[in-house]
Formats: C-alpha cells, structure tokens, sequence
C-alpha cells in the first residue's frame, strides 16, 4: 500500500491511478524513489476534493478551477486505438488545462513516441498546423528532439484540443516539469543534460506557439514556490519536499 502524504483522499487518488494504462500501483513502480506518479499523486490529489483551492497554474491565466482530476483520458475523435492520458486535468469556467508531469524521465535514454494512428488523419483543423507540422517533422526525422518526448506532446495536445472543443473550452497543455540536482542514489544529473532539456523545451515552444492548444512550460519548484505563498497550501508544499526532495 503506497504511503500517501497526510490529508489526501486515498481512496480516490487509488481509482485514478487504477483505470490508468500502466496501473503503477499494481506494478510497484509508484513507490519507487525517481517516481513521477508518485510526486503527481501526492501534490495534486491533495486538490480532487477542493479544487477551488488550487491557484491558477503560473503562467496559465484560466481563472478559478472547477475541477482537477488525476489520469485524465484525453480521446482522440474516434473510437479505435489508444488515446493519450495526461497526468493531470484541470477544467475552469473556460479552459481545460491538460498537464502532463515529468521529473527525472527526461534524463534517461531516450524513448520517443510514434504517430502510427495519428498524424494522418485531416481532424485537428487548421489551427492544429504548427503541431501537426511538427509532427511530420518528427516522422521524417528533421526534428531533432532528444530529452523532450515531443512526439507525445504532440498527441497530446490533439487530445487536449479535442475534448476541449467538446466543452467549447480553451486549451492549454501544461509541460511540468523538474530539475532534480541529483538522481536517488545521489549521483549528479548531469547540468548539460538539463541545459538540453531546457534548450529543447523553448525550441517547441516556438514551434508550435500560435495554435488552438497554448503551450506553457513550468518548473515544479516554480508551482512550489507560488503554493508555499498560500497559507492554506504551506503544510502541503513543506511536506512534498521533504517527500520528494529538490525538484529544481
């Protein structure tokens, strides 16, 4: 049974982690000491039961939150295939915020994504065209990204803009992301490994700034950082880094 911080709604944090590809809580890969889900899980599960509590993500001006859910499905606009999962989805009276979290994944080998069941198909609309050019890129291998996982950004995003259309929503996908000064064993992550990250980060950015679903980059010590201002959150931040330690 994993060991959640105090005051979280275990009970619900365990059905969103469960109905998620992976189940890493079957697998024993949530109580790892380099987990992602498990950082996501403690710091925003501590929000499924009062989401009004959550601030607007820095950089992200969607006004008061309505909602927040763990592994959120994001489907594509068709049945078959697999449709990507975003690790957090937050919905206001006019965006829905998609955040896909990352802590020490960018730092190993690479395993990039592929677009088999879904750059091809003509559904995104027109302002799509800086992701979905993006994405031939990446196929055609003229895109060179090698700590950022673009190719799932990218689906994503499709994900994202999809059911946010639905609701007649905004959409923004939220790249969390951390930089740990060392691995668990206490090895240094290497700073040029981090320096790429970061340089890759901005290069998409660029490449896809301008369509319907706003990227924005944040640092989880950044989100810390503005959550320790709130007095009603202060417990819940000293706790996670005591938990989970520097995240940059």
């Amino acid at each position: 049974m994993p060991n959640f911080l105090p005051d979280l709604p275990e009970t619900l944090i365990h059905e969103a982690l469960s109905r998620a590809p992976g189940n890493e809580l079957r697998s024993g890969k949530f109580d790892g000491a380099e987990s992602s889900s498990a950082l996501i899980a403690n710091a925003f599960g501590w929000f499924l039961e009062r989401p009004g509590t959550l601030p607007p993500l820095p950089g992200v001006p969607a006004g008061a939150v309505e909602a927040v859910d763990l592994a959120a499905e994001m489907r594509f606009p068709w049945s078959g295939g697999r449709h990507p999962w975003l690790d957090v989805a937050i919905v206001t009276h006019t965006t829905l915020v998609g955040v896909a979290a990352r802590r020490y994944e960018p730092f190993r080998p690479a395993k990039q994504t592929g677009f088999a069941d879904v750059y091809d198909r003509p559904v995104w609309g027109p302002n799509m065209a800086r992701y979905t050019a993006l994405a031939l890129q990446l196929i055609e291998g003229t895109a060179d990204y090698r700590s950022l996982n673009a190719a799932q950004l990218v689906k994503d995003a499709y994900g994202i803009r999809t059911r946010a259309s639905k609701r007649a929503l905004g959409a923004v996908l939220v790249y969390l992301y951390a930089e740990p000064a060392a691995w668990a064993s206490g090895k240094p992550v290497d700073a040029a490994a981090k320096a790429r990250h970061r340089a890759e980060i901005a290069r998409f950015g660029a490449a896809v700034a301008g369509d319907d679903v706003v990227f924005v980059p944040l640092r989880w010590g950044d989100l810390l950082r503005q959550w320790a201002q709130v007095p009603a959150l202060s417990a819940h931040v000293a706790a996670l880094r005591a938990r989970f330690g520097d995240l940059g």
